[in-house]
C-alpha cells in the first residue's frame, strides 16, 4: 500500500510537516485524540509538556503496534496544546522527531486550545493512520 508525501512547489514547503499525503489501498485507522495518561490510567507529567508529549505519542505508537503498525504508517496528525504560544513548539518537534522520520513526515495540524478534557492536560495528539 503506497504512502507517498507530497509538498508542492505551489505552496511553502514547511519543515515537520507534508502539505498533503496520498495513500493507494489499504484502509485508514483513525485514533482518538490521546493525552497523558499510562496503560494503567495515572497521569504523567504535572506541568510537562515534553512528558505529555512523549507520553501521547508512545499512546499512540502502543495502538499503531495493535494494528501491526508503527509512525511510517501515520498519514496525519493533529495536535491541540493548552494556551499554546510558537515558542512551544521546537519543544514538540523535538519529541516527535523521535517518532517520525523527519524527512518524509506526515501532514500535521497544531491548535492552540484553551483546555482540554482535564485541566491538567496540556497536548492531545490525534492520529490518523494508513494500514495494508
Amino acid at each position: 500500500m503506497p504512502i507517498e508525501r507530497h509538498n508542492p512547489d505551489s505552496v511553502y514547503k514547511p519543515g515537520p510537516y507534508s502539505q498533503a499525503v496520498t495513500v493507494t489501498g489499504g484502509r485508514l485507522l483513525l485514533l482518538a485524540g490521546q493525552v497523558a495518561v499510562d496503560a494503567e490510567g495515572g497521569f504523567v507529567g504535572v506541568g510537562d509538556l515534553r512528558a505529555q508529549t512523549t507520553q501521547a505519542l508512545e499512546n499512540i505508537k502502543a495502538i499503531l503496534a495493535s494494528f501491526d503498525a508503527d509512525f511510517s504508517h501515520v498519514v496525519k496528525l493533529t495536535m491541540y496544546i493548552v494556551n499554546y504560544h510558537p515558542d512551544k513548539l521546537p519543544l514538540i518537534i523535538d519529541v516527535l522527531g523521535t517518532y517520525i522520520d523527519m524527512s518524509s513526515p506526515p501532514a500535521n495540524t497544531v491548535l492552540g486550545v484553551q483546555s482540554l478534557a482535564r485541566s491538567e492536560f496540556l497536548i492531545e495528539i490525534e492520529a490518523i493512520a494508513a494500514l495494508d
